[in-house]
């Protein structure tokens, strides 16, 4: 299956002087860049109706124009999955994601993924860029993901996410009791030794967190978070970073530590929470076809409640 892709812009006066594929990337940011450049060399992507290469620099007002075919990728196969949907239209879906579901295939997970079940559901997404999947949640972070069922609405959605306008909040429990809320402005970047983690590097992407405090236990914090920027990881990276690790966080929660005093109960419930204790409640971005403003919430899942009144049990200390 595919689709036909007819595209153009104008170079405006801040890009111009660039690269081709460089001004490619900013004004075509749904696609990649290494898809943009095999468009520019097979003369799917020209400029003033001219065939151009990669490295050519372009003026203001240039007209880059796109027509090209999306075939779809064989290498991802539909399969069938059970989707939580909260919202559907002609153009997106929003979904409340389950705990243990990767978002998208990679090594060591080319099936079972939300991917591969969207595909199933909605067998046009093979023709949109990751099936319409414009932004990613861990495999066990639960909570509101947004998907593109068509082509315009996929390249809206990520210009909104590039322009920061979407509005994810996260609530979390970490370990330890924070005083008060802050914000968090530390850049992002691959771990030097752990290729599966990241880290706090001096030249890395970007990366700010703001939060604050919902409510205090014993031993625990119940905060809720805003993301500025969505990097890999973000959330548990920073919290870590200030000594506040997610419970149950595998990569970034340090060695586990059982608060002094704690029942029976409460300690077994802290050993067998596996996963990070992390949940993307609310979601809300401008439709991309009517510019409606839009917002969705959805209640953090059973195993997170338990947690929550078991710190409360805990606070009373009848846990």
């Amino acid at each position: 299956m595919s689709a036909h892709i007819s595209l153009s812009a104008e170079v405006p006066e801040d890009l111009a002087g660039s690269r081709l594929d460089q001004i490619a990337a900013k004004l075509f940011p749904a696609y990649s860049r290494a898809r943009l450049q095999s468009w520019i060399k097979d003369g799917s992507l020209r400029v003033n109706a001219q065939t151009l290469r990669p490295r050519d620099r372009l003026q203001p007002g240039d007209r880059i124009q796109i027509e090209a075919e999306l075939v779809a990728s064989e290498q991802f196969i539909p399969e069938p999955m059970e989707l939580e949907i909260l919202f559907e239209d002609d153009e997106i879906l929003v979904l409340n994601k389950a705990a243990n579901t990767v978002v998208h295939p990679a090594a060591g997970h080319y099936e079972g993924t939300l991917l591969n079940g969207l595909l199933h559901a909605y067998p046009a997404l093979d023709a949109i860029p990751r099936a319409g999947i414009v932004h990613r949640l861990d495999k066990d972070t639960t909570g509101l993901m947004m998907v593109a069922k068509t082509l315009p609405s996929h390249t809206a959605l990520v210009a909104q996410l590039q322009q920061r306008s979407v509005e994810r909040e996260y609530e979390a429990v970490v370990q330890g009791v924070l005083t008060g809320g802050g914000t968090i402005n530390k850049p992002l970047g691959r771990h030097p030794v752990n290729r599966k983690k990241r880290d706090i590097v001096e030249n890395g992407k970007e990366a700010i967190t703001h939060y604050k405090v919902i409510k205090r236990y014993r031993s625990h914090t119940h905060v809720q978070l805003h993301l500025e920027t969505g990097r890999t990881h973000q959330i548990r990276v920073h919290m870590a970073h200030i000594s506040h690790p997610l419970v149950g966080d595998p990569l970034y929660g340090g060695r586990f530590q059982l608060p002094a005093a704690s029942s029976e109960g409460f300690s077994n419930l802290l050993r067998t929470f596996r996963r990070q204790a992390l949940h993307a409640r609310r979601l809300a971005f401008v439709h991309p076809a009517s510019s409606e403003f839009m917002a969705w919430e959805v209640a953090a899942p059973d195993d997170f409640q338990q947690l929550l009144v078991a710190l409360k049990q805990d606070q009373r200390g009848v846990g």
